[in-house]
């Protein structure tokens, strides 16, 4: 008698978290295309549109862990489901700020703090999601699939928002990413399950691969509950490597987020037109970069061991994403130095699938407090950036400014040859 042949729920869902992905990003990124005309509105300079900026980062930062626990203790589908109804508010209120406002700086930094606090949930709440539903010699190109929403989402912001832009003004931009934002999230609440046994379309022999696969590397001695093990979580070396080196991815991703295309403008002297066109092309390459890095962390886990498939494919992206952020700003072509810096930001994110797939491998049930830990740095990177950048480029130049990205990526490098995944954080009884 033939077996069924299993069904492929996670893979759906998979998929969809990849939307979801790609829509947290339209939402965080539409402000730096809608950027110039914000400036213009506000009466605002490049430093005071950083501080914009960044209140988005530091929001997002400062609920990591807390997003964590919350995706831990009350499951990914109604945790997430909720985060994307907030950031959709919190998006069109962006445009409801009047510019005439007394204090309309601050209101846009309120606002954009707000909506950080609604998109820390996004990933911790996909890697739980991912400890449950996705077997550990899958987690790679799972991990990689949901993170090139991060290049998709961004790469169609510019053409995107500019065209909505140039329809109905920079406000209307926002209010199109709301509706997106607030449609995904009905979608979710309707398709999703937090487990795979509460799911009516997963038949038994996908439950089976799935909990097969995920005994390999989570480890049922450790407990689940409320109990948060924070002394065997802070002095883990693993997970501070994590945290460092994700500062340092952190503060090279969101210089494409928050600045490249005001780099564009500035420093190139290329038009609106051109501008978005060719800011499309390094998200183009995150979303190649994530994709490629997830399959070739998993065939390497398989054939190397865990070390060479995260951590070493980590390394390598690391050093390649410095050579390409030199070379790029040092080129006088234009298209050369778009070209190489877009390689650049895809360099840096064949490493995004070893980030989420190490702190799942390490941290098992406490998957979602570990990988919002380990997402505070990168957003703390982003913070740092969304404000230093612009100072560098003012004082320095934009060549200076690219350069200390390439510095903070090789650190970045060295902090992960000290995360072993082979290391759990809990041991199996």
């Amino acid at each position: 008698m033939t077996q069924p042949q299993a069904s492929r729920v996670r893979v759906g869902l998979i998929v969809l978290l990849f939307v979801i992905s790609a829509i947290a990003f339209l939402d965080r990124t539409n402000i730096s295309i809608a950027g110039l005309q914000m400036q213009k509105a506000y009466g605002i300079d490049k430093q005071k549109l950083g501080f914009v900026f960044s209140a988005f980062l530091v929001g997002y930062a400062v609920f990591q862990v807390p997003a964590g626990w919350l995706a831990v203790r009350f499951g990914p589908r109604a945790v997430l489901t909720c985060a994307l109804v907030w950031w959709g508010v919190c998006t069109a209120a962006t445009a409801l700020v009047p510019p005439q406002a007394a204090h309309a700086l601050w209101l846009l930094v309120a606002v954009r703090f707000a909506l950080g606090l609604g998109e820390s949930v996004m990933y911790p709440a996909g890697n739980q999601f991912l400890s449950r539903w996705v077997p550990a010699s899958e987690r790679g190109k799972a991990n990689g699939l949901i993170f090139a929403g991060v290049g998709a989402g961004s790469g169609i912001t510019p053409p995107l928002i500019t065209g909505i832009i140039a329809w109905g003004g920079w406000q209307a931009a926002f209010y199109v990413c709301a509706v997106v934002g607030v449609l995904a999230g009905g979608v979710w609440y309707a398709l999703a399950r937090d487990t795979p046994r509460g799911h009516h379309r997963v038949n038994h022999a996908e439950l089976a691969h799935i909990e097969a696969g995920a005994r390999q590397v989570d480890h049922p001695g450790s407990s689940s509950g409320g109990t948060i093990p924070w002394g065997i979580i802070l002095s883990s070396r693993n997970v501070w490597g994590l945290f460092l080196s994700y500062f340092a991815f952190g503060y090279v991703a969101w210089i494409f987020f928050s600045w490249f295309y005001i780099y564009l403008a500035e420093a190139r002297h290329l038009d609106l037109k051109s501008t978005a066109i060719y800011a499309t092309l390094p998200f183009l390459c995150m979303t190649a970069g994530c994709l490629a890095g997830g399959v070739i962390n998993d065939r390497l886990a398989a054939r190397r061991g865990l070390y060479a498939g995260r951590s070493g494919l980590a390394v390598v992206s690391f050093i390649l994403t410095g050579i390409f952020l030199v070379a790029g700003v040092s080129a006088s072509s234009v298209t050369v130095a778009v070209l190489v810096l877009a390689g650049g930001a895809g360099a840096v994110y064949l490493s995004q699938s070893s980030f989420w797939a190490a702190s799942t491998d390490i941290a098992g049930p406490h998957t979602g407090v570990v990988s919002g830990l380990m997402n505070m740095g990168c957003q703390l990177g982003g913070v740092v950036t969304s404000s230093l950048t612009p100072w560098i480029a003012e004082h320095y130049g934009w060549s200076s400014a690219f350069w200390a990205g390439a510095v903070v990526v090789v650190v970045g490098a060295l902090a992960w040859v000290a995360v072993n995944p082979n290391r759990p954080l809990f041991a199996a009884d």
